[in-house]
């Protein structure tokens, strides 16, 4: 069974659901375009069901993004394989909080 990929805002949170990899990544970043930053926003990984090395892209232009709008992020539920990615490319630090 395959889940539709879609991020939604909820208040002060991003729920992303389904797949988060490189045949939609581009849709979730433009989509995310058009979310507002709160202070601080959550991005909750829970309903995600499958990633690869472009979750940690989507992640990374999301760091920035909040950057430049001075806006307060973290992220919450990863899943098991991303967090194994992200250890495999040596990027885990965006995944300790």
């Amino acid at each position: 069974m395959q889940f539709m990929t879609q991020i939604i805002q909820n208040n002060e949170q991003w729920l992303l659901s389904g797949d988060v990899v490189f045949a939609n990544a581009s849709m979730l970043l433009s989509e995310s375009i058009a979310l507002n930053f709160t202070q601080p926003t959550t991005i909750d990984f829970k309903e995600v069901t499958d990633v690869d090395t472009s979750a940690i892209s989507l992640i990374l232009e999301w760091e920035r993004r909040a950057k430049v709008e001075k806006a307060s992020i973290k992220f919450i539920n990863f899943p098991q394989n991303l967090v194994s990615l992200a250890k495999l490319y040596g990027v885990d630090e965006i995944i300790a909080s």
